[in-house]
């Protein structure tokens, strides 16, 4: 005959049992969104040379899926493409001049890592700036009004006494 468990005892039992299934939960949701089709890294090319020019030029275009990342730095498909492109154009014989004219041309200035300095892009290069000029401006107008606030305002008699009496208090208690 089987003996009943304790009411404490049960709960704890069946705490543990609904513990023990969130936790092979999470493992097997764990298991299961891991990237089992991870790439692999490519080896390096015969030529040391050419994959030297490859990564160097690939860190001067943008990753249009990743878009905060370099083409050298992503692993996104279109990342990989983009670097055997560059690969296969800089073993053609073109120039970095010329590979990353192509890429503009294809995908627009937005790929350029670092945007030159031009009309459509002074803001980008300028804004930082005035937001930074505008941010001391208010600062500055923010003193000003609050140095002419505190000149303005008067202290009679008592307000001036407690003051002393609070000061010479605290001086007393630390000598």
């Amino acid at each position: 005959m089987m003996q009943a468990l304790p009411p404490s005892s049960a709960l704890r039992f069946h705490a543990a049992l609904i513990w023990l299934g969130a936790i092979c939960l999470a493992l097997l949701l764990l298991a299961h969104t891991t990237p089992s089709h991870a790439q692999l890294a490519k080896p390096v090319a015969e030529d040391p040379v050419l994959e030297k020019k490859v990564i160097t030029l690939s860190n001067e275009l943008r990753c249009l899926v990743c878009q905060n990342q370099t083409i050298a730095d992503s692993n996104a498909e279109l990342a990989v493409d983009l670097r055997n492109q560059v690969r296969k154009q800089l073993s053609e014989g073109k120039s970095d001049r010329e590979i990353l004219d192509y890429m503009v041309q294809r995908y627009g200035e937005f790929v350029l890592y670092r945007p030159p300095l031009n009309y459509k892009t002074i803001l980008l290069w300028a804004g930082p700036f005035l937001l930074l000029l505008i941010a001391m401006f208010m600062l500055i107008q923010q003193i000003r009004r609050r140095h002419k606030h505190l000149a303005a305002e008067e202290f009679d008699q008592t307000d001036l006494s407690r003051a002393r009496k609070l000061l010479d208090s605290k001086s007393g208690s630390q000598s």
